[in-house]
């Protein structure tokens, strides 16, 4: 017995506006009865003392610590500018 249909395989198709011929929906209907066959194998495992996760890797956040820091001084970051005025860089117009 198939777990899913060809009317099922040609509606998902229709729904994703794709054009199948019926030999594609015969064979999508194997491959994804196929897929949901092994999915149900899944649900048979013992997974009673599992503990559940949300990830298949332990991540850990990589970000550092949001702290306010010293920083470079206006003067400091002004210091090699070529062109300067009023505490700003001073750039070309572009317009």
């Amino acid at each position: 017995m198939s777990r899913i249909s060809k009317d099922q395989v040609k509606h998902v198709a229709h729904l994703a506006r794709l054009s199948v011929s019926e030999e594609e929906v015969d064979m999508f209907t194997e491959q994804l009865d196929a897929i949901i066959g092994f999915a149900e194998e899944l649900n048979e495992l013992d997974t009673e003392n599992i503990e559940p996760t949300t990830h298949v890797l332990e991540l850990k956040n990589v970000l550092r610590e949001d702290t306010v820091k010293e920083s470079v001084t206006r003067e400091e970051a002004l210091k090699n500018a070529p062109d300067q005025r009023d505490g700003q860089f001073k750039v070309p117009k572009t317009f």
